[in-house]
């Protein structure tokens, strides 16, 4: 079956806001106030930040497909926040490596749009590349360097600030809080890669020359379109392997999920304690 997003002169908007009106009917929830992506082995925080009011299969609403990789539970949940607000939270993500093109892997960011959403939380599982850092760690985004070769924004002169991508004022919020909880909290660049393949030992030499701190196969793209729709938008990763050539383990994608369960709780704790305040 052909996404609707590739057909010929299909309007993504429109697509997005049939998808917004969808989940409105079934969920019972108008608006929402904050959209948050799930990355590789974040899946356990949908269950803790708030009262689960629905929970959809990304695969019946329209645009979005079934996950094509471990770690990402597929669904499209409405979650009632301890302060009364709503969180849409997308457990349904495309990435730009499943070859359904750019326009489907931001359809989660126009449809989050479309429901009402001011902010976006994105999250995913990195590698680290910076020895200091133990994995494991989070990692708050301060910028990002897309190495993909493809942009969001394509198709017309689309010219967009992206100085400050991600949200001085809600990294502020996330730092305050890590420090009240006493949570080790990085901040630094994330690079991505186009995937799905790991990294080469020299690839991960070049991100760390360019200046990078942890890189992946996510998150730029959705960053960028959120950016382009005026939403404030929020990046963390969890570092869950090290970079190829920097340690004798073999990279493997179980190992990826494990390790970002494992620090699930952390996380977790962080966004709930912080939520509030965004």
């Amino acid at each position: 079956m052909v996404n609707p997003l590739n057909a010929e002169g299909a309007n993504p908007f429109e697509i997005a806001q049939e998808a917004a009106n969808q989940i409105a009917k079934i969920s019972g929830i108008a608006n929402h106030d904050i959209a948050l992506t799930l990355g590789s082995g974040w899946a356990k925080a949908a269950d803790l930040i708030g009262e689960t009011v629905s929970e959809i299969p990304g695969s019946e609403i329209i645009g979005f497909s079934k996950p094509a990789v471990v770690g990402h539970v597929g669904t499209i949940r409405s979650i009632r926040l301890p302060n009364g607000k709503h969180a849409l939270v997308i457990g349904a993500r495309t990435h730009f490596y499943e070859n359904h093109g750019v326009r489907s892997v931001v359809h989660s960011v126009r449809t989050a749009a479309a429901t009402g959403a001011k902010t976006m939380i994105l999250t995913n599982g990195a590698g680290g590349i910076k020895p200091a850092w133990a994995g494991g760690a989070a990692v708050l985004i301060s910028d990002h360097i897309n190495l993909t070769g493809h942009s969001p924004l394509r198709g017309g002169p689309n010219f967009i600030d992206m100085t400050n991508v991600y949200s001085p004022r809600i990294r502020e919020i996330f730092r305050r809080s890590a420090k009240a909880l006493g949570v080790n909290l990085h901040e630094g660049v994330y690079v991505a890669m186009q995937g799905p393949q790991f990294e080469t030992p020299a690839e991960i030499r070049m991100a760390q020359t360019l200046g990078a701190d942890a890189v992946g196969m996510s998150t730029v793209h959705e960053a960028t379109k959120a950016r382009f729709l005026g939403l404030e938008v929020a990046g963390f990763s969890c570092l869950t392997n090290w970079g190829a050539g920097l340690s004798s383990a073999e990279l493997a994608h179980e190992d990826v999920t494990a390790v970002g369960r494992q620090a699930a709780g952390q996380m977790v704790e962080l966004l709930l304690h912080a939520l509030p305040e965004i």
